[in-house]
């Protein structure tokens, strides 16, 4: 991390667990042990969860995120949730392309780049997913994956708008594993999306970007991983569901 030139931000990814009653009971247990951080905290929840987190985080230091949402304003899109109607309710963040809406969803980068559109269109802040299957690292092309999906992603932003971006690192073969990649192996990547930043947005922009990794961090292991230059925090999984361990990985990157 680098708290001279950008926040760090600590966001967790509750996927499709807790039930409204659940969800009100693990923020309650949050938000006490993160009260004082010195990092952003967010809260990522299923749609069911969102009301019910809201009021459960009112005069608090924790944001509240959804896990996806539609590019379309409104229309005939069954089942679809609108980047405006999250705003309307008070939502903040949403994830956008993260691997699992990629491999079972059937997300594409196209379909990421007009939903971070939509979401940065409605006043959302975007948590933009990035990341490789195992294959691609196999192959060698991690950089230029990562580098593609940025970029499409990116396409039409502008770099006011950047602001309301934060890019996480998130290898899928570390999704859900217990696999994690190395610090060196998580800040490589980190670095070349910064990279990328800078070549179409200029360096000193690029600078104040948040970029997470996400991909198993964990209360053993975020110190090391929050070490390195370029990361700036994480997209938390399962530790996220546990409070003493989001507490601890929040406390991490409050150092």
């Amino acid at each position: 991390m680098n708290k001279t030139l950008r926040r760090a931000v600590i966001a967790g990814n509750w996927k499709m667990n807790k039930t409204p009653a659940e969800a009100e009971a693990l923020i309650n247990e949050i938000k006490p042990l993160v009260k004082n951080a010195d990092c952003d905290v967010v809260c990522c929840v299923p749609y069911i969860d969102l009301q019910t987190a809201l009021e459960a985080t009112k005069d608090s230091n924790i944001k509240i995120g959804a896990e996806n949402c539609y590019w379309a304003e409104s229309g005939a899109f069954t089942g679809e949730i609108s980047a405006k109607m999250l705003k309307t309710i008070g939502v903040e963040y949403v994830i956008i392309g993260h691997s699992e809406r990629r491999t079972f969803f059937g997300d594409t980068d196209e379909t990421v780049a007009k939903r971070t559109r939509g979401a940065l269109d409605a006043g959302l802040k975007v948590i933009l997913c990035v990341g490789e299957y195992l294959e691609q690292r196999d192959l060698g092309i991690t950089i230029e994956v990562v580098r593609m999906q940025t970029k499409i992603a990116l396409n039409g932003v502008s770099a006011d708008e950047l602001k309301n971006i934060i890019i996480a690192y998130e290898p899928v073969w570390a999704i859900g594993t217990g696999r994690v990649a190395t610090p060196d192996q998580a800040q490589e990547v980190n670095h070349a999306i910064r990279e990328v930043l800078a070549e179409l947005y200029g360096k000193d922009v690029a600078d104040t970007v948040t970029v997470q990794y996400g991909g198993s961090m964990n209360a053993g292991n975020a110190a090391e991983l929050l070490a390195q230059e370029d990361i700036d925090g994480g997209l938390i999984g399962g530790a996220s569901l546990k409070a003493p361990d989001f507490a601890a990985i929040v406390e991490a990157a409050s150092k």
